[in-house]
């Protein structure tokens, strides 16, 4: 005998008790008669009408597995909107959105050095893991789409958990020619938040040499959970790290309605930029915008 109830069970009894009257007043709405089904026709999850009491629009109604395939989505900052509006569905609609997509996950890539015998990136070591902090504008790193906060975990089968970043350089320069395998972790410490601007085509936040320092209060910054003392390293998927602030703000004018941002805390910033020259990361890290 199961501990505890199924889902069809529990979705019986609500159905049971809010018919026969014995609900309290700060139940939660009771399911929708519920169809007769077979076994195998019960879905994993409930509909997205149905998820957790949430009223959302209706052109989501009637999706299955809320929990696995809900769309991503951000809140307007726009003053005066009902609730109904403050959701804008926008995966696979957010071409930036696609372009600055974190992942996390873990996949390989293969490098060849370049003209100059060199790779294009540099390293840092954090806690005993080591990151990219550089990306070469051109180089066959840049051309594999290895991002700055990228996590690499082995060069060549070899484990670099611990390495120093002179050991992990060394292993680059010693490497063949062609085919260095390298897997890496995609950007661990960062995350992606994406914003709407408002009628005068705002997002709310201000920021000094890339380092989010205020939100606007009910802003769409605000609402979608930006945070102060974090940086700013991409623009829709565009590398902004060590860009003028007013290229920056440029950037983020000249995109559409929908923005998003990508940031990391600023402390994890300051220690990976550490004794490099701004003069490097402004000239020779890889600003392009990527391809998708």
């Amino acid at each position: 005998m199961s501990l505890y109830p199924s889902l069809e069970d529990m979705k019986v009894d609500q159905l049971y008790k809010a018919q026969s009257g014995q609900t309290n007043n700060h139940a939660s709405p009771a399911f929708p008669q519920i169809p007769s089904e077979t076994a195998s026709d019960v879905a994993l999850y409930p509909a997205l009408n149905e998820f957790m009491g949430l009223e959302l629009p209706s052109e989501w109604s009637g999706q299955s597995n809320a929990v696995a395939v809900a769309p991503s989505y951000a809140l307007s900052g726009f003053s005066g909107q009902t609730s109904s509006n403050l959701i804008a569905p926008i995966s696979g609609q957010s071409l930036g959105l696609q372009r600055a997509q974190v992942t996390h996950g873990i996949r390989e890539v293969t490098i060849c050095k370049g003209a100059n015998g060199k790779v294009g990136l540099r390293v840092k070591a954090i806690s005993n893991g080591v990151f990219v902090c550089l990306v070469e504008k051109g180089s066959p790193a840049a051309i594999v789409g290895l991002r700055f906060g990228d996590q690499i975990l082995s060069i060549n089968g070899e484990n670099v958990a611990g390495y120093s970043m002179d050991q992990v350089h060394s292993m680059f320069r010693k490497a063949e020619v062609n085919g260095i395998k390298v897997i890496v972790r995609d950007r661990p410490f960062e995350r992606t938040v994406t914003l709407h601007k408002d009628s005068v085509g705002k997002i709310g936040f201000q920021f000094k040499e890339g380092r989010i320092i205020g939100l606007v209060q009910d802003s769409s910054a605000a609402r979608n959970g930006l945070l102060t003392d974090h940086h700013l390293l991409e623009v829709d998927g565009q590398n902004v790290v060590a860009v003028p602030d007013k290229q920056i703000t440029s950037i983020i004018d000249a995109a559409g309605p929908v923005v998003t941002v990508t940031v990391c805390p600023s402390f994890i910033y300051d220690h990976m930029i550490k004794k490099m020259a701004s003069s490097l990361l402004k000239n020779s890290m890889d600003h392009s915008v990527p391809s998708i």
